[in-house]
C-alpha cells in the first residue's frame, strides 16, 4: 500500500532568540518527496530613506564627480598657461608624465574638454550657478572627457546642437563619445557639405579623434574613390576610407599629383609587415613628406631599399 505524504510542518517566521537553524531544519522548508511543494519564507530588509542631509551631501557630492574632469582641465590650462611647472621641469609635456602619470595629449584632451563644458554652460545655461548645471537638474552636461572629445574642434554653437542631439539619441541621459560622433555625423549629413575632392588628389589624413586612424596622422593619401561624406585614399601601406573632416588637400598641381602617385607606388612595392622595424619606420617617414619630391639623400634610401627588397 502507498504510504501517505508525509505532513509538510509550515514554516514560521516567529522565532524564538534560543531557536537556532540546524542541519534538520531543511525539512521545514523542503519535502525532499516533493520538491515542487517546498514553502520559502523570506524576510524582507527595509531599506532606510534618505536624510534630508544625507540627500545634500549625495547631490554635492555628485556633482563633484561630474565636474570632476572640467576642474582638472582648468587646472592643467593655468598650469601650463603661467609655466607653474619650471622650478622642477623643462617642459609642459615632462611635467605632465612625472607628476600625473599621463602625456601632453591627456592633458590636452583634458584642457578642449574643459573648455567645451564652459560653452555648453554659457550659451544655454547662464541664468544658473555652475553647480546646479548636473544631470541632477535642468541640464544634462558630460561627466568625462572622452565624450566631448569628438566636438572639441567644433565652434561653441556648433558643440551645443551636437551634443542636444547626442543626448535626445541616448533617450535623455548622458551620452558616450560614440553617441557624440554619430550626432556629429548626422549633422554633417543634414547639412551636406559637398564633396569637392577629384580622383589623384593628394590630401594629408587628420587623425583626430579616429581611433580607425590610429598611426596615420600626418601621412599623405591619393584619393582612389569619392564618397558623399568621406574618400577612399591609397596609402603607400594599404587603402583607407576617410571622413571629409580627416582629410586636408595639399593643392598639389596635376604634375605633382603624378609624382606622389609615382612614389607611392614605389613605396607600395618595397613596404611588408615582414621587414626589420627601422627599414618601416624609414618608409613612414617617406610616407609623411609635405611636399611633393624626395630629397637627395631621401631618394638615394629608397632606391638602396628597392635594390634589397623590391620582388
Amino acid at each position: 500500500m502507498a504510504k501517505p505524504p508525509k505532513e509538510r510542518k509550515k514554516v514560521t517566521s516567529a522565532a524564538s532568540n534560543s531557536d537556532k537553524p540546524s542541519a534538520s531544519s531543511a525539512e521545514d522548508i523542503f519535502d525532499q518527496e516533493n520538491p515542487a511543494t517546498a514553502t520559502i519564507s523570506v524576510t524582507a530588509v527595509e531599506v532606510p530613506e534618505l536624510t534630508e542631509d544625507e540627500q545634500r551631501d549625495r547631490l554635492h557630492l555628485e556633482r563633484r564627480v561630474e565636474r570632476a574632469f572640467f576642474e582638472a582641465g582648468k587646472a592643467l590650462a593655468e598650469l601650463r598657461d603661467r609655466r607653474l611647472y619650471r622650478s622642477s621641469h623643462r617642459t609642459f609635456e615632462d611635467y605632465c608624465r612625472d607628476r600625473f602619470g599621463h602625456s601632453r595629449q591627456k592633458s590636452n584632451y583634458l584642457i578642449a574638454a574643459a573648455d567645451v563644458y564652459e560653452n555648453l554652460t554659457t550659451i544655454c545655461c547662464q541664468n544658473l550657478p555652475p553647480e546646479d548645471l548636473t544631470t541632477n537638474r535642468l541640464q544634462i552636461l558630460p561627466t568625462s572627457e572622452g565624450q566631448v572629445r569628438p566636438i572639441t574642434k567644433l565652434e561653441p554653437q556648433e558643440q551645443w546642437e551636437v551634443w542636444q542631439t547626442a543626448v535626445e539619441l541616448a533617450g535623455g541621459k548622458v551620452p558616450t563619445g560614440r553617441i557624440v560622433k554619430d550626432a556629429v555625423q548626422r549633422i554633417m549629413e543634414r547639412t551636406q557639405v559637398p564633396n569637392t575632392y577629384q580622383l589623384g588628389e593628394v590630401c594629408q589624413i587628420l587623425a583626430k579623434d579616429n581611433p580607425e586612424l590610429r598611426g596615420k596622422g600626418g601621412c599623405w593619401g591619393i584619393v582612389s574613390q569619392v564618397n558623399e561624406f568621406s574618400c577612399t585614399v591609397k596609402s603607400w601601406d594599404g587603402e583607407y576610407t576617410v571622413g571629409l573632416q580627416h582629410l586636408k588637400s595639399y593643392n598639389y598641381l596635376s604634375a605633382e599629383c603624378e609624382q606622389m602617385q609615382f612614389l607611392s607606388d614605389r613605396i607600395s612595392r618595397v613596404y611588408s609587415d615582414a621587414l626589420e622595424e627601422t627599414v618601416k619606420n624609414l618608409l613612414q617617414s617617406l610616407g609623411k613628406v609635405n611636399r611633393p619630391y624626395l630629397t637627395m639623400v631621401e631618394e638615394k634610401l629608397l632606391s638602396v631599399l628597392e635594390t634589397e627588397y623590391e620582388n
